[in-house]
């Protein structure tokens, strides 16, 4: 992570670490508690364990598909220890092989080229 020895980041630091912009980043404040950063002259300060939080809690709602409720219950679970991460059924159900799919939707195109002909 990019800054190792500095204690505070600034909210545009975050998000270009993160990849979460400022607007998602204020509003997660908001919904997460766990997110304790300092404010010093109307500036956001987080820690390098905000930051740790806000990459987990993206995971939750970007990659794993959780609900802001959801990632909330998530991350109580797994700061008691109970639960590691979940992965969801979906994220490890196989892919078919490209080529599969395209002769899927040459097959279907074709269908339908030939209902227009028909019409």
């Amino acid at each position: 992570m990019p800054g190792q020895g500095k204690k505070y980041y600034k909210i545009g630091e975050v998000s270009r670490i993160t990849g979460v912009e400022p607007h998602v980043l204020r509003y997660w404040e908001n919904e997460f508690p766990q997110i304790k950063l300092r404010r010093v002259a109307r500036q956001r300060l987080f820690r390098k364990k905000d930051l740790e939080l806000i990459v987990r809690i993206r995971e939750l709602l970007y990659e794993e598909g959780f609900t802001i409720n959801g990632a909330k219950k998530q991350l109580a679970k797994e700061s008691r220890g109970m639960a590691a991460p979940v992965v969801r059924p979906a994220a490890v159900s196989p892919q078919p092989p490209k080529g599969e799919i395209l002769a899927q939707v040459r097959t279907e195109l074709a269908e339908i080229k030939k209902m227009l002909e028909d019409f």
